[in-house]
């Protein structure tokens, strides 16, 4: 995990990878959770015996949303800001991507990259590169420009 001291650190890191994530595993238990958390039941999440059998993926996959959230977890692998801050925020997304299925079993990870850092009333905002790679796979499973925004 990389540490950054402060604003100066954080902003000479702009243009560059910040770190990756420890490999995370989407089981099925996941899955079947977010579903009933999100009142979404589809077949493809959720029944292992169909998804077998009509599937185009030959298992049950995890929803793009539930993959997407993991963001936040995987994120705080990757770094740490030791600056003085009153709080970091989710100011939202400028694209988001579903580029492969992750399906259940699969390994993930973040690998995440300082786009740009802008200066905002009372703080920062930084624009965030972000892969969630699925292990051996060459295509990510979500890319997605993320924006933050770091009060002072």
């Amino acid at each position: 995990m990389r540490v950054i001291q402060n604003i100066d650190e954080l902003r000479a890191a702009a243009g560059g990878e910040i770190g990756v994530s420890d490999w995370f595993p989407v089981t099925q238990q996941l899955v079947d959770a977010f579903a009933e958390l999100t009142q979404d039941p589809q077949w493809i999440h959720i029944d292992t015996q169909r998804a077998e059998r009509e599937s185009p993926f030959g298992t049950t996959v995890a929803h793009g949303f539930l993959t997407l959230s993991l963001l936040s977890h995987l994120f705080r692998q990757t770094f740490r800001f030791e600056g003085k801050q009153k709080m970091t925020i989710n100011y939202g997304f400028n694209r988001v991507r579903f580029v492969s299925p992750v399906r259940c079993g699969a390994r993930v990870r973040l690998r995440a990259a300082l786009q740009s850092l802008r200066d905002v009333e009372g703080g920062v905002e930084c624009t965030w590169d972000m892969k969630i790679e699925l292990e051996d796979s060459t295509k990510p499973a979500v890319a997605a420009e993320w924006i933050t925004r770091i009060y002072f």
